[in-house]
């Protein structure tokens, strides 16, 4: 009980670096205007941030395993304020780009040491609370990170916003050094073990459908703002409340999944919430220029995407329950090259076409999403049903 409080303020420094993750999606255009570059330029740097990521955050933790773990903390916080600094301070496109690098980076080692903080703070039957009070703070970064950033950048200018995510990270320190505990390095676990599971063709492509289910996602989220500016016409106010709402219908989505997956079961909530993630995402693209319907629309999406979360984290363990904390760090990664993924294709469309053609887009990639779980699923219902039919061994001693 006495080490809850520190758990959600770890949470809430999560919700700090989550949002300079998430909030490059709201400012997109604010960006691009103002360091004079195009819209899919600017979604490069959320492409950069996820490969950075995606990549660098598995070889960093195996290379510091052995250090203390508020030491790892406080080092990753200082390496996120540099990068703020950089973002603020330094002019341009490149120097813009790198500070993502180094914000994804130190991003990535907080968060997983985080998890690691909690849970050795908390007795083991309530271990997977505690993860998922961190989970929620830096998904909350989505809720109020995102749309306070569009209203900081629309009153003020958009370098303000990291100027004080800089400015509470060294408060974050001051807070880390003084309350959390002081707790010893773990054994590394090899990346060489990490990507043998990938060769595990179930493994494969049960990760394959978050990568596809991420791809379509990002697609169209990437570049929403200018999205919701140009191709619906809304207001800057609009945008940040279509922002918010947008983020509240993303938390409840997450709970709903979580819900569904215990009441309902992995198929039922995985295939359904990736069809109504497809639908909302042709339907946003159908009523693109009516305000008043675009809202629920947005709405409906975000919960239906939010919604796939628990489950597919609930079926990747499931894959593999003796090595879940691999399966979770890959299913992490793998999510953050699909966001990857989703920006650079969204470019292109944008580039090429229009920025109303990313949410079909992104609908084609959600439904390939539906098509592989479902034959994945199936064929492993077959499966099983085939073992469970299969005549009995004769006794031979009767």
């Amino acid at each position: 009980m006495s080490n809850t409080w520190k758990i959600y303020m770890l949470a809430v420094v999560s919700f700090l670096v989550g949002t300079s993750e998430f909030i490059i999606a709201g400012i997109l255009d604010k960006v691009a205007d103002d360091i004079g570059v195009s819209l899919s330029s600017a979604g490069q740097l959320i492409t950069v941030f996820s490969l950075a990521y995606a990549f660098g955050t598995p070889f960093l933790m195996a290379v510091t395993a052995r250090v203390e773990r508020r030491k790892l903390l406080l080092f990753a916080l200082g390496v996120f304020i540099v990068g703020n600094i950089v973002a603020v301070a330094l002019p341009g496109f490149a120097f813009l780009m790198g500070s993502r690098v180094i914000l994804a980076l130190s991003t990535g080692v907080f968060v997983v040491t985080a998890m690691t903080v909690a849970s050795e703070m908390t007795p083991p039957a309530k271990r997977g609370s505690a993860i998922a009070t961190l989970v929620m703070g830096f998904s909350t970064a989505l809720i109020v990170g995102v749309p306070i950033g569009r209203v900081v950048a629309s009153v003020y200018d958009w370098k303000m916003i990291f100027a004080g995510i800089g400015v509470l990270g060294l408060l974050a320190m001051v807070l880390i050094a003084t309350v959390i505990p002081r707790t010893g390095g773990e054994e590394p676990v090899p990346l060489r073990a990490q990507l043998k599971m990938i060769r595990e063709p179930r493994i494969a492509v049960a990760l394959s459908i978050t990568f596809f289910w991420i791809v379509g996602y990002s697609i169209a989220y990437t570049y929403i703002s200018p999205f919701l500016l140009q191709v619906t016409g809304m207001s800057e106010k609009g945008v940040s409340i279509g922002l918010f709402a947008f983020g509240i219908a993303s938390l409840f989505g997450s709970k709903f999944g979580g819900y569904s997956t215990d009441k309902w079961g992995v198929s039922r909530t995985l295939i359904g919430g990736m069809l109504l993630h497809a639908a909302a995402l042709v339907l946003l693209a159908t009523v693109a220029h009516s305000p008043a319907l675009v809202f629920p629309v947005l709405m409906l999406w975000a919960f239906a995407a939010w919604s796939t979360g628990p489950t597919q984290q609930v079926h990747l363990i499931s894959l593999a329950p003796e090595a879940s904390g691999i399966m979770l760090s890959l299913n992490s990664s793998i999510l953050q090259l699909a966001m990857a993924a989703g920006a650079g294709i969204g470019g292109v469309f944008v580039n090429q076409s229009s920025l109303l053609s990313v949410s079909w887009i992104g609908a084609v990639g959600v439904a390939v999403a539906v098509a592989t779980a479902a034959s994945s699923l199936t064929v492993s219902r077959y499966r099983s049903l085939r073992r469970g039919k299969e005549p009995a061994l004769p006794d031979m001693n009767v």
